[in-house]
């Protein structure tokens, strides 16, 4: 008893020194985002120990946490939810059930969470799936892949472009009463790396038919070769997402071994011959002025070889696909957070698709969090994440 009195007690001193981190000032409802941080940041803290003294691994405990929030699927008036499969990979579908004389748009999501964390079962993507479903009449799949560290690149890949590829048949499209010309892939943080892979893939690959009509990505994590971007720089501590953090579960996509986390985090990674690959992240020519803030631009480190060539991947980082790779994005929308180290990736994304003519509606979220979408029910519910829902709906309203 003694000894779970000091553990309680000594969660309560980090968790009280973690909730007077500053938060920007700008943000809305600081104090439940201040909240949601220490937790983040409390958990992140006692991760780190429980690991260092091989307990239990850090993704471990943060999956037993958000395992907490799992949802069943339950269908209502309006829509028929219900747990499958797509060619064995697991999906959840959102059926609407009133009448239409029309074929119905249809929108594939994928879920974020660094690619060891989430799923479609999460109150928070639950709720917003349900509501896509239900607001354009849609049928809505989102897709549940495996996850790392159990399940490394490119196998997380390869769940969602099974699904995908299943889902885009004639008569698989025929039988749920959706229009082929109205389909959009869309996802967010890692979901939105996610989704913007399957965009170049499906686009540029004649064995698809069927083509996306659009991609939605709300503040995407697009590329691991340059992890000093100024946002990653601005925001490295939170809120919510921190960085060191972000790059040790990352990289268990790629591998368990430490070293790659390490050097990732010292942004030592890139090996010489993705010199050329760089200048697709330069954020010195493609970040807009504001985002700079008059910072020097200084070449990024590059080692003489990497264990993991799958780091120069644009599967793994869209934004090393190349401009012809690009040229077939089809129209997109991209929702980008201030406070967010992954704020950059979406703003450089943005840049380049406009530079080669395409069609790029973009929402900044000037006090915006990364995850608060997910943020939108009890007990996490957070204003801006309910502002963002309903930009990213009216966006796919008016254009899917």
């Amino acid at each position: 008893m003694a000894y779970r009195a000091l553990c309680f007690g000594l969660i309560c001193v980090i968790f009280a020194y973690y909730i007077y981190a500053p938060i920007p000032e700008n943000v809305e409802e600081p104090w439940k985002v201040g909240f949601i941080d220490a937790a983040v940041k409390t958990t992140s803290f006692l991760c780190m120990l429980t690991e260092n003294m091989g307990l239990i691994r850090q993704d471990q405990v943060f999956s037993t946490f958000v395992k907490v929030d799992y949802t069943s699927p339950v269908s209502d008036s309006n829509i028929t939810v219900t747990d499958t499969t797509f060619d064995g990979i697991p999906v959840r579908l959102y059926l609407p059930k009133r009448k239409s004389d029309n074929k119905r748009p249809a929108v594939i999501y994928t879920h974020g969470g660094a690619y060891v964390l989430g799923s479609f079962k999460l109150r928070g993507y639950n709720f917003l799936n349900r509501e896509t479903a239900n607001t354009l009449d849609a049928v809505v799949v989102a897709v549940d892949y495996r996850l790392s560290p159990e399940y490394h690149f490119p196998i997380p890949i390869e769940d969602v472009i099974s699904a995908v590829k299943f889902f885009l048949q004639d008569e698989i499209l025929e039988a749920y009463g959706v229009d082929p010309t109205r389909i959009c892939i869309s996802g967010d943080s890692s979901g939105g790396a996610l989704a913007a892979a399957m965009t170049h893939l499906v686009q540029n690959d004649a064995e698809f038919k069927n083509k996306f009509k659009a991609q939605a990505l709300l503040y995407p994590g697009l590329q691991i070769a340059d992890l000093a971007l100024p946002s990653y720089q601005d925001y490295a501590n939170g809120p919510i997402l921190l960085r060191k953090m972000a790059i040790e579960l990352g990289s268990l996509f790629i591998t368990k071994d430490k070293a790659l986390s390490q050097a990732m985090i010292l942004n030592k990674h890139m090996p010489l011959e993705s010199r050329h690959l760089l200048t697709r992240v330069n954020w010195s020519t493609l970040l807009p002025e504001k985002y700079r803030k008059n910072r020097l631009y200084t070449q990024q480190v590059l080692i003489s070889n990497s264990s993991y060539p799958q780091i120069l991947n644009s599967t793994l980082s869209p934004l090393l696909a190349s401009d012809s790779q690009l040229q077939n994005v089809p129209l997109t929308y991209v929702l980008t957070c201030e406070h967010d180290i992954l704020r950059d990736d979406g703003l450089i994304y943005i840049a380049r698709l406009r530079n080669l003519g395409l069609n790029v509606s973009h929402d900044h979220i000037e006090d915006g969090v990364h995850a608060a979408l997910s943020l939108t029910r009890f007990p996490f519910y957070l204003r801006v994440g309910m502002r963002m829902k309903d930009k990213y709906l009216r966006w796919l309203k008016e254009n899917l």
